[in-house]
């Protein structure tokens, strides 16, 4: 059995599921989002299929709050913990399983990510991640007081200094530097203590980190994005990227173009770990898995639904929600849904899909989540053909709805996935990177 290259999970742990209906689904838990208990088990559900990561994505804003056409008091993801509260006391529950949270470069500052990410990779014992965002949610801007949006541009400008500088924080001491002897009277080793004292265009930072090397060297950092720059920035970065979409051909070539950027930054392709997105519904027979599918489906409520399509084509109450898609323009929808509510005016005229059909597709996440339904060695046959073919590194596991469709997975899909050799059978190493099979970054005197 070839054991060189095996596929890496994480599991996305940000919503109670990602299907619009989850908490609805019978056998959920209604309260997950706010029951430590809940978000607990579920880690240490991934932890026994030998995950990983546990990953948090955040927005910090209840997003359309006080629009009308949403009706946002029938959907789950509007109260939440904050990741990085969170992120400790699930280090306290868990022992193997890496855990990953979601901070902003456009509204906190570098030293206070620095030293919590830091602090958590101690606490955990070298198992701590940061995903780096830039954000552009409005409702979020304006909870930081920020008014004016900035551009795409400003963004990764910013996000570029901002990361250099929580990297050379996170340099500040070496390995070794803390001596503790107490016959001498020597604390620590001045010569492996580093100062910062970074001046850029956003930030003054002087340093250093007041929180030791971490156990791995540093905590990993994770991207997500597709556009030419989010890709650089990842290249230049990270060592983790979270990505989407549907179509294998088009993935083959994202994954082409972010590993042909890795040498100019003198790094190795196998140094970046390229996790695609995967909403799967397993079951013993697809027949079985088909039914959790179409109840999923049956449960969104004509109000959750046209909200959904609010944000691509305005209006549509007072249409017949099982008549056809009316006359609508694109031409006024925000940018970031832009290209989403073209692709879907194309399907709905092309596939003369029904209003419902349509916000159906929208809130199962099908339409841009890899969403493989059937038996385990279906979804086991989807992931390698993904593995294998080069559209990815392994995968981001959303849960439909929890706890099933996760305990289905670690129960179902993993043994098949290690049958087939593709899947650990134990956990590599003690720390996120170590399981990753990163290398740790050197010391900054060897840099």
């Amino acid at each position: 059995m070839n054991r060189a290259r095996q596929m890496k999970l994480g599991l996305s742990a940000w919503r109670q599921g990602y299907h619009i209906a989850s908490w609805r689904m019978p056998g959920s838990a209604p309260g997950a989002l706010l029951d430590f208990n809940a978000l607990a088990a579920l880690a240490k559900t991934a932890e026994r299929g030998l995950f990983d990561m546990v990953f948090l994505a955040d927005v910090a804003a209840v997003e359309n709050a006080e629009n009308p056409l949403q009706a946002k008091e029938r959907e789950h993801l509007v109260a939440k913990f904050d990741p990085m509260t969170l992120l400790p006391a699930l280090a306290m529950v868990t022992r193997h399983i890496g855990l990953v949270a979601t901070v902003s470069t456009s509204y906190h500052h570098p030293y206070s990510t620095a030293r919590a990410f830091a602090s958590v990779d101690a606490l955990s014992g070298g198992r701590s991640g940061w995903n780096l965002v830039t954000s552009y949610s409005a409702d979020e801007r304006l909870n930081y007081g920020v008014t004016t949006a900035p551009d795409a541009a400003t963004r990764y400008e910013r996000a570029y200094e901002y990361v250099k500088i929580v990297e050379g924080l996170w340099d500040s001491w070496d390995a070794d530097a803390f001596i503790c002897d107490q016959e001498t009277g020597i604390y620590y080793d001045k010569s492996k203590l580093h100062v910062l004292a970074h001046v850029g265009k956003a930030f003054s930072v002087r340093g250093p980190l007041d929180v030791a090397r971490s156990p791995q060297g540093r905590p990993v950092i994770v991207t997500a994005g597709d556009s030419d720059a989010a890709q650089e920035l990842a290249a230049a970065h990270a060592e983790v990227i979270y990505a989407a979409g549907v179509e294998l051909a088009q993935a083959r070539q994202y994954y082409r173009s972010v590993k042909a950027r890795l040498p100019r930054y003198n790094r190795e392709p196998d140094s970046l770990k390229i996790l695609t997105a995967v909403m799967p519904i397993t079951a013993p027979t697809r027949a079985e898995a088909r039914h959790q599918f179409e109840l999923l489906q049956s449960l969104i409520h004509p109000e959750v639904g046209l909200g959904l399509l609010q944000n691509l084509f305005g209006d549509l109450r007072g249409a017949d929600v099982d008549g056809p898609l009316p006359e609508v323009s694109t031409q006024k929808i925000a940018w970031a849904q832009r290209d989403f509510a073209g692709e879907m005016l194309r399907r709905a005229r092309t596939e003369n899909l029904t209003i419902r059909q349509l916000y159906e597709i929208v809130g199962s996440g099908t339409n841009w989540h890899l969403a493989p339904i059937g038996t385990p060695a279906d979804v086991a046959d989807v992931m390698q053909e993904w593995f294998e073919t080069g559209a990815s590194d392994g995968f981001n596991v959303l849960p439909s709805y929890t706890p099933g469709t996760l305990d289905a997975f670690v129960d179902l899909v993993v043994p098949e996935l290690q049958r087939r050799g593709l899947f650990r059978t134990a956990y590599e190493g003690t720390t996120l990177r170590a399981n990753l099979g990163l290398p740790e970054p050197p010391p900054r005197a060897s840099r």
